[in-house]
């Protein structure tokens, strides 16, 4: 099944060249999937046992899986692990589960990037402090980008994180980074959503960053995301084109 661990790897050898450690890692599990071999929707084991079995940091995995991830070979399910590439789930346009921008895209073989429109730190307001339970005043990264799905302007995403967990966070280049990756990179392991969708009509502001005439449909994502132990990490408002994406997902029967 899918959603079944595979079994644990024999224990990998090292190289002795120059080469670094993530590096390293990341071929002997390229080497693991192609060997056993591992099916499209298998979860890799814990990050826990890869760093014991590898010897390594879990800062060093993560550059690993991400590389992984970046090369098409991986997915990152947040709160779930790690997949191998090219399941079942990619017939979704829609992610259950906690899942970014970018790796939707990459899921659905489309390429994201973004235009940065704002990107610095900002003392929280009392409704945002609220909302991620700070006090008023805590430094919050303010990250606004205009989403772009193979060049086609799709959304323009506003999140705000507070920036204690993200350190160098407003050094990344968010062009082609993913924020979500970012954070993983930092041991920020992000575990659920909570999330208001409503239809608006987009603003001139709006209107304009997406290419759309004023008025024109939106649909509007407002979502507050947690950590593991349940605290809120960041928010996040992504308002994309009506006419550019859709929503389609599934439900189980109650």
């Amino acid at each position: 099944m899918p959603d079944q661990p595979a079994a644990p790897p024999r224990t990998p050898q090292r190289t002795s060249g120059a080469a670094p450690l993530w590096a390293q890692a990341a071929e002997l599990i390229r080497q693991e999937i192609a060997r056993r071999p591992l099916p499209p929707g298998s979860r890799l084991p814990s990050e826990r046992d890869l760093c014991t079995r590898f010897d390594i940091s879990r800062v060093t995995l993560r550059k690993a899986l991400l590389h992984l991830v970046d090369e098409g070979m991986l997915t990152a399910s947040h709160g779930r692990g790690w997949f191998v590439a090219g399941g079942t789930t990619g017939s979704r346009e829609w992610p259950n589960d906690l899942e970014s921008f970018t790796a939707t895209a990459r899921r659905k073989h489309m390429t994201p990037s973004s235009l940065v429109l704002r990107l610095e730190t900002l003392p929280a307001s009392l409704d945002d402090a609220e909302r991620l339970d700070v006090p008023a005043g805590t430094p919050l990264i303010v990250l606004e980008r205009i989403r772009l799905l193979d060049d086609v302007r799709v959304a323009v995403d506003r999140t705000l994180v507070v920036a204690r967990l993200a350190p160098g966070l407003t050094d990344v280049d968010f062009a082609t980074a993913s924020l979500f990756e970012q954070l993983a990179a930092r041991g920020v392991e992000l575990d659920r959503s909570e999330v208001t969708i409503e239809a608006r009509a987009a603003g001139t502001g709006l209107a304009g960053h997406l290419g759309i005439d004023t008025g024109a449909p939106v649909l509007a994502l407002d979502q507050t995301v947690f950590t593991r132990d349940q605290r809120p990490a960041l928010l996040s408002l992504v308002e994309y084109s009506g006419e550019r994406y859709r929503l389609r997902t599934a439900f189980p029967a109650s």
